[in-house]
């Protein structure tokens, strides 16, 4: 019978840095992310929101807008089923690796690219409308440098990886110790020899998610369900005059 080799016993192999980058850091990453979640709901409910500017400034708002959250959905999406769907899985469905490489380059690249320029029609509006930059925090600074720079080393290691070099197969080193963190047998050797460009990207989405739960990020893990189920809201109007018009429903007079 093999026991899976804790982390103390990997670091002769991947050395204590290894161990501190791809056993520590993951775990309080992931602890701070939850726990600030929690804190951050118990004692900032009112600060929970993405402070919205499009009363200062639209255009630009909205082209930039939906172009960077449909592509980071897609990235998201993308992430999720390359990390957490095991390489054994998708041949088992019939999806070889040849196609799925393929898909998996085309689509992240394109959604890549999408995040990044609406994230570029973002920074500039937040930079250049006046009043949008006014109320433009340190902390919105911070989360969008570290931001870009997640989405810059993911899709640079994927040009590097595939346009430049001869292909890299991130789900039989990135995807399993990914694995391993939440699977409580974290494997720091898997991330110790990847490419530099994968350790880098990794890094910042670790640093990226630690921050989360201190930024307006934190509006994406929420959604107004309460919207389909409260009361309608009356409105009273000083015009005495009915008009002709039958009124809508939920816009009848109360007296």
């Amino acid at each position: 019978m093999t026991v899976p080799a804790r982390p103390l016993d990997l670091a002769a192999e991947t050395g204590t840095g290894g161990v501190l980058l791809w056993v520590v850091l993951p775990y309080v990453a992931l602890a701070v992310f939850v726990l600030g979640h929690v804190w951050r709901y118990r004692y900032d409910k009112f600060g929970w929101t993405t402070r919205s500017s499009q009363l200062y400034e639209s255009r630009l708002l909205r082209i930039g807008s939906p172009l960077f959250h449909f592509g980071v959905l897609v990235v998201l999406l993308g992430h999720v089923g390359g990390l957490l769907v095991p390489k054994s899985w998708t041949e088992a469905a019939g999806v070889g690796e040849q196609t799925y490489h393929v898909t998996a380059v085309v689509l992240g690249t394109v959604a890549g690219v999408c995040t990044l320029g609406g994230l570029a029609v973002l920074v500039y509006r937040r930079r250049t409308v006046g009043p949008v930059f006014s109320a433009t925090t340190r902390n919105d600074k911070a989360m969008y440098a570290l931001l870009t720079a997640t989405i810059v080393l993911g899709l640079a290691a994927t040009a590097a990886a595939n346009a430049v070099g001869g292909g890299y197969d991130y789900r039989e080193t990135v995807s399993p110790w990914f694995r391993s963190i939440f699977l409580l047998r974290p494997d720091p050797a898997l991330m110790a020899g990847a490419p530099v460009l994968f350790q880098l990207h990794a890094l910042s989405a670790l640093l990226l998610f630690t921050a989360w739960p201190f930024t307006r990020l934190v509006h994406m893990l929420t959604a107004p369900l309460g919207y389909l189920t409260r009361p309608y809201i009356v409105y009273r109007s000083r015009d005495t005059a009915l008009g002709t018009r039958a009124p809508r429903r939920g816009w009848e007079r109360t007296g």
